[in-house]
């Protein structure tokens, strides 16, 4: 299959967002990038509304022997959510308890990432504002469902997902959990994010670090 470019990479993919995204004057807006390839692209959009930029850290709790089926997730904030996948728990029969157990490691790998990317940075507040919440793209959704479920639950005024490229079914699937979806290209076969960049490697933790670090200075870019 050819393969289709539409971005050089995820700083050109968050330029060509953020140029959307600022036409549309959101009130108090805050950005929320999922990690590690939403920060490249969430920075622009930091920059280019002169919004704070937080991440937002989740953590899929897959069941015992089967760890690639979710029965849940934690998400990070003021204060972690657990988001339940109900039909997973009663399919497989786990307890509250359990559920609770599973959770534990993930809340402690979360509160690792929270504090080598970001030095224990005191998570933004979303209430009140529009929760800008930005990634590199979607494929199946599952994660970031979690992550919507989540922020719906601090009562920000508008929730927002703004992603270069995602599938046709996970934006219909997305869009009744936010009150605006960008989405800059929902091209019609989809196997994967990377054939839509010209360059899209993955970010290490450093790398993590350090652009987290470079927002923090106030420094800008371009791409």
């Amino acid at each position: 299959m050819m393969r289709t470019v539409l971005f050089r990479d995820r700083d050109d993919a968050g330029a060509q967002l953020a140029a959307r995204l600022a036409s549309m004057h959101f009130a108090d807006p805050v950005v929320l990038a999922l990690p590690r390839g939403g920060i490249p692209v969430a920075r622009h959009i930091a920059d280019a509304l002169r919004a704070p930029l937080d991440l937002l850290l989740v953590r899929k709790i897959g069941v015992p022997g089967q760890s690639e089926l979710a029965a849940a997730a934690i998400v990070d904030g003021e204060h972690p959510d657990l988001v339940l996948n109900r039909e997973v728990i009663s399919l497989v029969g786990l307890t509250e308890d359990q559920i609770d157990d599973l959770a534990q490691p993930e809340l402690w790998e979360i509160e690792r990432r929270r504090h080598a990317y970001l030095q224990n940075r005191a998570p933004v507040s979303v209430e009140g504002r529009t929760a800008i919440v930005v990634d590199d793209g979607i494929a199946t959704g599952t994660t970031m469902r979690a992550a919507l479920t989540a922020l719906r639950r601090r009562n920000p005024a508008r929730l927002v997902l703004a992603v270069p490229v995602a599938p046709a079914e996970t934006v219909a699937a997305l869009e009744p959990l936010v009150d605006d979806l960008i989405c800059l290209a929902v091209p019609e076969v989809f196997y994967a994010l990377s054939p839509f960049y010209q360059e899209f490697h993955q970010l290490s933790d450093a790398e993590v670090t350090r652009l987290m670090s470079e927002v923090d200075r106030g420094e800008r870019h371009s791409p």
